[in-house]
């Protein structure tokens, strides 16, 4: 064995990879490597729920556009509430939502107002129903509410030629609605980015046909598909590629003519029939193929042609796990997200025994809940290993144990991240 391979199978079995990229600069590298896709479409409200806006809405409208009652009451002028003791005035009629009372309200005088309904012009308070009493066409009022009360103005929500949301926004089910009150029946958004995918490995066997011997079934192409359709890309999927130079680098040329990112699972760890990197070296190039992170350390970036290209690791949670870390957020910002993230860590209080040692970010799978006096509790799933893809449909959060953290015994806090976007 070389130096160079006893190094390489050294890496594959330490926690420190000298030789590795932190997880943060990793995901900074693949940021600053990629622009927003080019491109854009109109299209109807609905069809644009997770789209990313490609340029600013400006309401066309004042949201809500009159003065309009915030619950069931009575609507009066201000001037005509008690000091002290009550006030006795006359009931003209009654206003509803979507059918205005169109008559004069003097001193003296109210109108039964529903929620929702217009303000009559004359008006400037509402009254709670439940804070008056009344006798036939008369309502009682006494000391205590004060002018202006219970009105939703005119504009509260969103004034006219408000940017309302900026290029760069997901549309998600809230600003769908938001969009709907402004009255707008389209609206324009980026076009999607393209994701080739593919898995790598002789021994991956399609569903539907029976294993042969050391075969197993293709999981993570299944994994990806979910992945990316949760994230809201365009996905091609390329299926099984062979074990060979040639097939390998058919797939690589064909799907960087067609999609802004290829993605392939298995391949680049160290090994005699891993031929990714090798390939790329002939059809595009690789920035960098080591993140020192637990489980996924052997990660694949770079370019095919145009293409973008990430390659996975074969094992089904390492390629989770750095989908979720790495890609996502890249695709993110290629989708024109302005903001492509990850969901916050928080504390909570680990009922497990961890393993670990220094030199990597280690993301072990956790059920996060909260203990009977409302506190957040999270415990391991039963194992951690890369390739047990129960332990992810088990789980709800990763637990994050930072490089040079150690062991962690149960009743210690450690840092928990729910998952999110594309995972369960």
């Amino acid at each position: 064995m070389t130096e160079a391979n006893t190094r390489a199978a050294s890496h594959c079995h330490d926690d420190h990879d000298p030789d590795s990229m932190t997880l943060h600069q990793a995901r900074q590298r693949m940021l600053e490597s990629v622009n927003p896709v080019t491109g854009h479409e109109r299209l109807g409200l609905r069809a644009a729920l997770h789209r990313v806006l490609a340029e600013p809405v400006l309401a066309p409208i004042a949201v809500p556009g009159h003065d309009n009652a915030a619950m069931d009451g009575y609507a009066l002028r201000g001037a005509d509430l008690p000091g002290q003791g009550s006030v006795r005035l006359e009931l003209m009629g009654t206003a509803w939502a979507g059918k205005p009372y169109t008559g004069s309200v003097g001193p003296g005088e109210c109108v039964r107002i529903m929620t929702g309904a217009m303000v009559p012009e004359d008006c400037d308070t509402v009254i709670m129903q439940e804070k008056v009493t009344r006798e036939s066409d008369q309502i009682i009022i006494p000391a205590g509410p004060r002018a202006g009360e219970n009105i939703r103005r005119a504009g509260e929500d969103v004034q006219q030629g408000q940017t309302v949301l900026d290029a760069g926004a997901a549309i998600t089910p809230a600003r769908l609605g938001l969009l709907a009150s402004l009255g707008l029946v389209e609206v324009t958004v980026r076009r999607r980015p393209r994701v080739a995918f593919f898995s790598t490995g002789d021994e991956l066997t399609p569903l539907g046909q029976p294993l042969p011997p050391g075969g197993i079934y293709d999981s993570n192409r299944h994994t990806l598909f979910g992945m990316l359709t949760a994230l809201g890309v365009d996905v091609l999927d390329m299926g099984v590629i062979p074990d060979a130079r040639e097939s390998l680098k058919a797939a690589f040329e064909d799907a960087s003519t067609c999609a802004d990112v290829v993605i392939s699972t298995g391949g680049v760890s160290v090994g005699e029939a891993d031929y990714i990197r090798d390939i790329l070296g002939q059809v595009g190039q690789v920035d960098f193929w080591k993140v020192a992170i637990k489980p996924g350390r052997p990660l694949a970036f770079g370019r095919v042609g145009e293409a973008v290209f990430v390659g996975l690791p074969g094992n089904p949670v390492s390629a989770v796990v750095t989908f979720h870390q790495l890609v996502q957020p890249m695709l993110q910002r290629m989708m024109g997200i302005a903001e492509p993230g990850l969901p916050p860590l928080f504390p909570a209080t680990c009922q497990s025994a961890l393993k670990k040692r220094p030199g990597r970010i280690e993301f072990q799978r956790g059920v996060l809940e909260r203990d009977e006096a409302g506190q957040m509790q999270v415990r391991a799933t039963p194992s951690q290993s890369s390739g047990v893809l129960s332990s992810m449909s088990e789980a709800n959060c990763f637990i994050v144990l930072e490089m040079e953290q150690n062991q962690v015994a149960p009743g210690e806090t450690v840092q928990v991240q729910p998952f999110w976007g594309v995972l369960p």
